[in-house]
């Protein structure tokens, strides 16, 4: 139906245009969708990973279930000064091994909670820099990562290994440090996996 005798459109002309810029606007909105999915896979980010040196954000949180562990609530030189007994983690977030010792390192705070001081520390900041003693972290770095060094209530190191270090040996050094007995013949420690991100240390 045409104009009428008026000039006016008639109900045909009026519902013809409508649809036509309905389907434009369908159109113009499929577009804009299928350029979104486009640019999504185009930037899907990677899986985080237990097996991989990708930065997937703080290891302890994601992989140990236990964000509580960084920042450290003390520094290496305040531990000392207070005749703490303490143990320092050497670590990246983007390195494989790292993420795999996490449960290792939550089981530590677990099992010693305020009788020790855990101290995880990136190693980034101590790249390249000059060490300035004792009470440095850089002093006892090896270089490798990760690594365990523990002192003892006098600032001695009573324990200093690189790599997967056992939990119990671990312990071990721990309980000679501070005195407190292990249970009676010590501990069996196992890491196991409870879903495909997360793993944790089960002693018996």
């Amino acid at each position: 139906m045409g104009r009428n005798k008026n000039g006016q459109q008639g109900i045909g002309a009026r519902a013809s245009t409508l649809g036509h810029i309905l389907r434009l606007l369908l159109s113009s909105a499929l577009g804009l969708l299928l350029a979104a999915g486009l640019v999504g896979l185009g930037s899907r980010p990677a899986q985080a990973s237990l097996t991989n040196n990708s930065y997937d954000g703080n290891i302890y949180a994601l992989y140990a279930g236990n964000g509580s562990l960084v920042p450290p609530r003390s520094s290496l030189a305040k531990a000392l000064e207070d005749h703490r007994t303490t143990v320092v983690v050497y670590y990246l977030d983007d390195d494989a091994a790292s993420k795999q010792f996490s449960a290792v390192v939550s089981e530590l705070q677990r099992v010693w909670l305020n009788n020790i001081e855990l101290i995880p520390l990136v190693t980034d900041p101590l790249q390249n820099r000059a060490d300035t003693g004792p009470s440095d972290p850089a002093h006892y770095w090896s270089g490798l990562i990760p690594q365990v060094v523990v002192f003892n209530s006098e600032g001695q190191v009573v324990f200093d290994e690189q790599g997967a270090v056992s939990v119990d040996a671990i312990n071990a050094a721990v309980s000679q440090a501070t005195g407190i007995p292990l249970p009676e013949g010590g501990t069996t420690s196992t890491t196991e996996s409870f879903n495909e991100l997360n793993s944790e240390v089960v002693s018996r």
